[in-house]
C-alpha cells in the first residue's frame, strides 16, 4: 500500500544519535553509582532501576514515530502522533523549494509544525531540511534524513501538477 505513494519517510523520535548519547550517558553514570556506591542501602538500588528505566524508555523511543512525510497528488502531506493534526501543503501554491541545513546549532529539538518568525518547522533528527516558500512568502523547514530524493520528488511532482 505504501508504494502507491511518490516518496513517504517516517521520522522517529529516538533516533537522533546526539539525543541517544545523551541517555546511554546518564544510564552509563546511574551504572557506575549503583557499582561504586559505599554506604549500601536502598538508594543503590534505586540508581540499577534509573539506569535499566533509561534503556528501556530508549528502546521504546527508537520505535516511536515522530512524522511520516508523503509526497503524493500534487501535494506533500505531513502527519504526526496521535494528538497532531495532518498538515497538507498544496505544491501549486509552493514557488521555491530547495536543500539546506535545518539549523547551525548542534542540539536542535524534535518539533512538529513549530511557527516561529515567518517559518514553519517539522524537525526530528539529522541536519538537513528541504524548505518549501509558498506564494505569502511562509517557509515550510521540513526536516530529512534524505533531502536530495525528497526535493527531486517535489520538484517532479510540481511539474506534473502544473
Amino acid at each position: 500500500m505504501e508504494s502507491k505513494f511518490a516518496y513517504i519517510e517516517k521520522q522517529y523520535i529516538g533516533r537522533d544519535y546526539v539525543r541517544i548519547f545523551i541517555r546511554l550517558i546518564m544510564a552509563a553514570f546511574c551504572f557506575a553509582a549503583y557499582v561504586y556506591e559505599r554506604d549500601r542501602d536502598n538508594t543503590q538500588d534505586l540508581f540499577l532501576v534509573v539506569g535499566f528505566g533509561i534503556i528501556g524508555v530508549s528502546m521504546l523511543l527508537l520505535f516511536l514515530i515522530q512524522y511520516k512525510i508523503v509526497v503524493d497528488n500534487g501535494s506533500l502531506i505531513l502527519d504526526g502522533l496521535w494528538t497532531t493534526k495532518r498538515v497538507k501543503i498544496d505544491l501549486n501554491s509552493i514557488i521555491d523549494v530547495k536543500k539546506a541545513t535545518y539549523s547551525r546549532y548542534f542540539f536542535n529539538n524534535p518539533v512538529y509544525n513549530l511557527h516561529t518568525k515567518g517559518t514553519i518547522r517539522f524537525y526530528s533528527s539529522g541536519k538537513d531540511a528541504v524548505v518549501l516558500t509558498d506564494r505569502d512568502g511562509l517557509e515550510y523547514f521540513i526536516g530529512t534524513q534524505r533531502p536530495n530524493e525528497l526535493l527531486l520528488v517535489i520538484k517532479e511532482e510540481m511539474k506534473k501538477s502544473k
